[in-house]
């Protein structure tokens, strides 16, 4: 994506436009939506603010505070990809100060700009795809055949070298357009694949010794040669992997590197789950697990104040990342963060807990709505599911009162009744042939009442 295309998205993607994408996948959490539209549309202005004054304008970091499966990952996600930025999400209980098992804090950079790369790559390949695809079929056709030995003296055409020359060519453009309509698909050709694997260092990597695998991998990477290895595979295989190839040689490498870093410092979004289990819990004794949690809090807060990081493409200056934080808060509260972290997140939404009336909206009305889900992978065998309007009721009653009377997963509990509700469907479908089946509150309570009616078996199944 140009600068220019970025400029143009920037401008359609006004708050209200992207409250109503956010709307076409999630139910509800209206003020979540808001504060997170304000925030990226806030990154477009800055990007139009005089220099001067635009290195002092810092994102407007949310904490997201609601119970599990409210939509708050989700929301996070779904911004990511409407700007078209590297998104990475990461939890805060993974990391932990240095002495402690865990990762180190500044990995997460290291992987937001390594998704950053792949971003801009993707990018890139889609715009050199045409060329790749004609220099890959140009030598596809060289492997399938192999160009007549040249006379020293070049060709001539009144000679036989001119007419051996000719009938190449005419065969060549026979083979091309076989290629082209797929006569060729089952024949094999021998191809050379570069192997590029050091699955002797991959151990290290989580032992929060990221910085050194890359250092590492670079030093015996440029020591020694790239190692090839002969392959036999069918022809669109092949045609696949030597554009692959055709493209990274049309691709600037060292201009992807320089615009991902670019983009990641600019518009990257990081997403922090589990920010409350970090959280010192008050009226503790300031000792024993408190004391690690305390210690990733101070680890995070340079990261997200505003630091260099050393990745294998080079520093990356993390000042205009916007971090959105997350947690249930159940135990704890925002508060009981260390007051440096908590200026860091100026803006706090609460997400509600969903209710009966939410369900139904999540099982109908998204673009990914999970009645439409389940509708379009029964019909791949051939059955064509119905849920009437009364079973889509009685579904959304039992996913809320199951969360009520246990633990409250939020709309993750639609997945585990629906799966239960057509297990046996799931299960028969190959063999009962096409046909039409509607799901009614019938269906449902035969399938799902005993269940609920033995708290034990609830507990256990749903």
């Amino acid at each position: 994506m140009t600068i220019t295309d970025q400029d143009e998205l920037g401008k359609q993607l006004t708050p209200r436009a992207i409250v109503t994408a956010l709307d076409r996948f999630i139910i509800g959490q209206n003020e979540a939506k808001r504060a997170v539209s304000i925030a990226l549309r806030n990154r477009w202005r800055r990007q139009r603010v005089e220099e001067g004054l635009r290195d002092e304008i810092v994102p407007k970091n949310i904490i997201m505070m609601g119970p599990t499966g409210v939509g708050k990952t989700e929301i996070a996600r779904r911004l990511a990809r409407l700007a078209q930025a590297p998104f990475i999400k990461v939890e805060a209980s993974k990391f932990t100060e240095v002495g402690y098992v865990g990762r180190d804090v500044e990995s997460m950079i290291r992987d937001l700009t390594e998704i950053g790369v792949n971003l801009v790559k993707s990018e890139e390949r889609e715009f050199v795809k045409v060329q790749a695809r004609v220099n890959a079929e140009e030598a596809l056709l060289d492997l399938l055949l192999p160009p007549p030995p040249e006379s020293p003296h070049g060709f001539d055409e009144r000679d036989d070298g001119g007419i051996a020359q000719s009938t190449h060519e005419a065969t060549r453009e026979k083979l091309r357009q076989k290629l082209r309509d797929g006569e060729l698909d089952d024949r094999e050709v021998e191809l050379e694949t570069s192997d590029k694997t050091l699955p002797v260092f991959e151990n290290f990597s989580q032992a929060g010794m990221e910085e050194m695998v890359v250092n590492i991998s670079d030093m015996f990477g440029n020591a020694f040669p790239k190692r090839t290895r002969t392959r036999r595979v069918k022809v669109p295989e092949a045609l696949e992997l030597i554009e692959e190839e055709e493209a990274s040689k049309l691709i600037d490498a060292d201009g992807v590197i320089r615009e991902a870093v670019l983009r990641v410092e600019n518009s990257g979004i990081i997403f922090i789950d589990e920010i409350d289990k970090v959280s010192s819990r008050e009226g503790t004794g300031g000792g024993g697990p408190d004391v690690s949690r305390e210690g990733v809090q101070r680890d995070l807060l340079p990261v997200i104040e505003g630091s260099t990081v050393t990745t294998k493409y080079g520093p990356v200056h993390t000042d205009h990342i916007l971090f959105i934080a997350a947690g249930a808060f159940h135990v704890t509260k925002p508060s009981d963060l260390i007051p440096e972290l908590q200026g860091r997140f100026p803006i706090r939404v609460e997400l509600q807990a969903l209710t009966k009336g939410d369900f139904i909206r999540i099982l109908t009305e998204p673009e990914n709505a999970i009645c439409k889900q389940y509708t379009a992978l029964m019909s791949t065998e051939g059955i064509d599911v119905e849920f009437a309007d009364e079973a889509v009721g009685e579904i959304a009653r039992i996913a809320a009162d199951v969360n009520e009377r246990m633990e409250n997963i939020g709309a993750r509990r639609l997945h585990t009744v629906m799966e239960k509700l057509l297990e046996e469907l799931s299960f028969e479908a190959p063999e009962i042939g096409p046909q039409t089946i509607t799901v009614t509150a019938n269906y449902v309570q035969e399938r799902l009442g005993d269940i609920l009616e033995h708290e034990d078996l609830s507990r256990y199944i749903l």
